[in-house]
């Protein structure tokens, strides 16, 4: 039952005009948890949620870094991105090391996801050149061993 609520959280994350409105969560008399973009008039305990959101970049987009961080590979990334863990087997197939960071996990790594001006995952990183997304030709461009 958690994973369908979950669900309806996510998909009204996803649709444009839901991210503009509220989301709410109640729980009815019989003790079942709801979400829902109206507040409902019959329920007295009703939260409103503050969802943040990043995004996963579907372009693959290059720049100079703020950061340099020599020969290494880091990886910026979230548990749900499909770009990053496409970018992580890519990594591993071609016995690439690389240095993941969560920023859901990781406040350190969060903040520096932002010091990047980051806005959606994966960032990738090789020495001072910054990739927003992923694309394997897109990576060998940016990286040399």
């Amino acid at each position: 039952m958690m994973r369908i609520n979950l669900l309806v959280i996510f998909m009204l994350c996803i649709n444009p005009l839901a991210q503009a409105q509220e989301i709410y969560k109640w729980v009815d008399e019989q003790g079942k948890v709801h979400f829902g973009d109206r507040k409902p008039d019959s329920q007295q305990n009703v939260e409103e949620l503050n969802i943040k959101l990043v995004n996963s970049v579907e372009t693959v987009s290059y720049q100079v870094s703020s950061i340099d961080i020599g020969k290494k590979v880091v990886i910026y990334t979230t548990s749900w991105c499909g770009y990053c863990k496409k970018a992580k087997k890519y990594f591993s197939d071609k016995r690439i090391r690389y240095t993941e960071k969560n920023i859901e996990k990781s406040k350190i790594a969060k903040m520096e996801f932002k010091k990047l001006g980051g806005k959606g995952v994966p960032i990738i990183l090789v020495g001072k050149k910054k990739m927003s997304g992923f694309s394997q030709a897109g990576f060998e461009l940016i990286y040399a061993p």
